[in-house]
Order: structure tokens, then C-alpha cells, then sequence
């Protein structure tokens, strides 16, 4: 199931709610009167009060009042959350291992939760650094290995767009995700979503490799990669090439390469 959403739940239903959606690791948002406590580098209480409570599958836990863009207590990326019952409540808590923190909500009456399995790959591009990437490709294609042609930009695929394709120096295709910054996980499962798209899709590109006998050839672009990237990149057979971004750009929007 892609999306969840239950009104005014009663605490068990709410809890199975929870407990299936961190098992889907899903984006849980929850409507609801509850009470915080945080215990770590200070200690805070927040009394009863109805607030928007939100857990991401990367382990962030935030809760939100009705005013201001910052959350009034939150967690970062890669704490641990677990749900249980108590006292006919609901109570959520949130692990910090270093700094050693924990953050305990407890939920006496919910309006609405819901959960969704998010599908997003993309990145926020900053001074279009990903287009000037491929400008910098397009201009000199040895960069990635000698004997690279490319051949089209920005190819449409049911799942988005794919920044490069082209050919090695033997003919087989090569398609290429660019990243700007360093590539995690999620640019991985990006380009391995993009050559599924590809190779199940009926397609001229497709027809023609099959025909030549040529490989599919999968090329994540970036100026380095975190590590569990790499062991999911071995996993999948895709390759990866490090490359920095341009640097600085012309006031007429050309790239400079004297660092290359």
C-alpha cells in the first residue's frame, strides 16, 4: 500500500498504524494533543497541546506548533523510534545515541495519522551546478573514460529524466546520473530506478542494444560517494566516476574549467 490515513483512531489502531509504517520505513504524520519530553544535552517538558508530529524513514522526528518554520522539538537523521502503549495512550520515542538523547511524546487523543512511501530522488540543485556538469561532459566526454560519445540529454523515462546518454568506445550505452555533491543511497536507487526504466520499456535504444548484443551501462557522476552508496553500487554492477563540479561561472552563464 502506498498510503495510510486513519481519523481519529483509537490507540490500537493508531499504534499498528506506526508499527507497520517504521517496518515500510514510510514518512509518518500525525495530527494529534500530545505531551513532549526531552531528556539529553538540557531537559525540556512542552505540556498538552495539539501539534503535527512527523518521523522520516531516515529517522528524523519532528514536531511542529502552529506558528514559526522550525520545528519546537525535533531529532536528527538516524535516531531510532519506537512506539508502544501505556496508560491507554500512545507514546512515541525517539533514541539519540551520540549525543545521548530521547525524546518521549505521549498521545492522548489523535485526529488523524496517515503514513506514505515517498518516492524522491532528486536533490536541490544549487547554482545549477548539475546543468553546468553536463555542459562540462558534453563540451569534453574523455572525462568520464576515453572513447565516450554522447549522444542525448535529459531523456524522459516513466520515473523522471535521465541527465546523460551515450556510448563507449565498444557501443554499448551508457547512461549518467550527475550529482553535485556527494553522492548517498538515494542517487543510487535513482539511476538503478532510471535503468529499469529503460530496459523495460518496448524503445528504439533498447531495440538497438539488443540487436548489437551490447550492454546497458550504468555511470553515477559525482565528486565522491559516502560509503554505503558504493557497497549498493557494487551490489548492482554500476559504476562510478568522480568528478567535481565546475566551480565558478561566467557572468554569460559558460563554464569555467581552468581547474580542469
Amino acid at each position: 500500500m502506498k498510503y495510510k490515513i486513519l481519523e481519529t483512531p483509537d490507540c490500537d489502531d493508531a499504534y499498528e498504524l506506526v508499527h507497520d509504517a517504521l517496518r515500510k520505513r514510510a514518512t509518518i504524520v500525525i495530527f494529534a494533543c500530545c505531551k513532549v519530553n526531552y531528556e539529553g544535552r538540557a531537559l525540556s517538558q512542552l505540556n498538552w497541546g495539539e501539534r503535527i508530529i512527523m518521523i522520516k524513514p531516515d529517522g528524523a522526528f519532528l514536531i511542529h506548533q502552529e506558528k514559526k518554520v522550525e520545528p519546537v522539538n525535533w531529532q536528527p537523521p538516524k535516531s531510532k523510534t519506537r512506539s508502544y502503549i501505556k496508560n491507554d495512550n500512545l507514546f512515541l520515542e525517539s533514541h539519540r545515541r551520540s549525543p545521548k538523547e530521547l525524546l518521549t511524546v505521549e498521545i492522548r487523543k489523535i485526529q488523524f495519522i496517515s503514513y506514505a512511501n515517498i518516492e524522491d530522488f532528486e536533490e536541490l540543485e544549487q547554482a545549477g551546478y548539475e546543468k553546468d556538469m553536463s555542459d562540462m561532459i558534453m563540451e569534453k566526454p574523455h572525462m568520464i573514460e576515453e572513447g565516450f560519445t554522447p549522444t542525448t540529454r535529459e531523456y524522459s523515462v516513466e520515473h523522471g529524466f535521465i541527465d546523460i546518454l551515450g556510448k563507449d568506445k565498444d557501443n554499448n550505452l551508457m547512461v549518467l546520473e550527475l550529482k553535485a555533491r556527494k553522492a548517498g543511497v538515494t542517487a543510487v536507487k535513482q539511476l538503478r530506478r532510471y535503468l529499469q526504466d529503460l530496459e523495460n520499456t518496448d524503445n528504439d535504444i533498447l531495440r538497438e542494444c539488443k540487436a548489437q548484443k551490447k550492454k546497458i551501462r550504468g555511470l553515477l557522476v559525482a565528486p565522491s560517494i559516502m560509503d554505503d552508496a558504493q557497497e549498493l553500487l557494487d551490489e548492482e554492477g554500476i559504476e562510478f566516476v568522480a568528478i567535481e563540479p565546475p566551480r565558478e561561472l561566467k557572468r554569460d552563464k559558460k563554464i569555467t574549467l581552468d581547474a580542469f
